[in-house]
């Protein structure tokens, strides 16, 4: 009796914890992709590709495993969790731009996987609701402060630089997920933007 009391706590125990891990990937922006605006501006559409991105982002990085994140593909490779850092950076350079401000040179902040994985969906979350509440992207500027000088660069160079590059390392991660024996999620649709049931 008491062994059967003990599996139905167990049971229990592993549900709520389920709950509890799916309660947290909803919580976070970007388990689906949002609904695509009725009007295409210059704006919607630098939006769409970070929803895209964000979309991409929260699941390459869905249930990563301490062995996902030190994996790396070669010695002189970057491990997951060193290119999460990158990504991260990345968003800081994106979201930077839509609010106008520049990006200064900052000490590397020590985040674990769920604050960075966080803060990174959260960056281009922002992004993308500045970018809702905008119709020409013309004023958005990449700046960059470095010793009291600043450079500037047009919106043409966030997308082929800093948006692109996160793409492309999202694909890194899932292939070096893959590598590692954890693939993504199979019901990941990428077209739609959501996960197929």
């Amino acid at each position: 009796m008491l062994l059967k009391i003990l599996k139905i706590q167990i049971v229990f125990i592993i549900f709520l914890n389920s709950i509890q891990l799916e309660a947290q990937k909803t919580d976070l922006p970007f388990y689906t992709i949002p609904e695509y605006p009725e009007k295409i501006t210059e704006a919607a559409i630098l939006q769409r590709t970070i929803d895209g991105l964000g979309f991409r982002y929260f699941w390459a990085t869905d249930g990563l495993t301490k062995k996902d994140l030190d994996f790396k593909a070669s010695e002189n490779g970057r491990t997951s969790f060193e290119t999460l850092e990158h990504i991260f950076g990345l968003s800081n350079v994106i979201l930077n731009a839509f609010e106008k401000s520049p990006n200064k040179k900052q000490e590397k902040v020590e985040m674990s996987y769920e604050d960075l994985r966080a803060a990174t969906l959260n960056n281009l979350y922002k992004a993308s609701q500045i970018l809702q509440k905008t119709e020409k992207v013309d004023d958005f500027l990449i700046i960059f402060e470095r010793d009291g000088n600043n450079s500037t660069f047009p919106i043409w160079n966030l997308i082929n630089g800093p948006i692109e590059d996160a793409i492309w390392h999202c694909g890194q991660v899932v292939t070096l997920r893959r590598a590692s024996d954890n693939p993504i999620n199979p019901k990941v649709n990428v077209f739609l933007g959501k996960l197929m049931d």
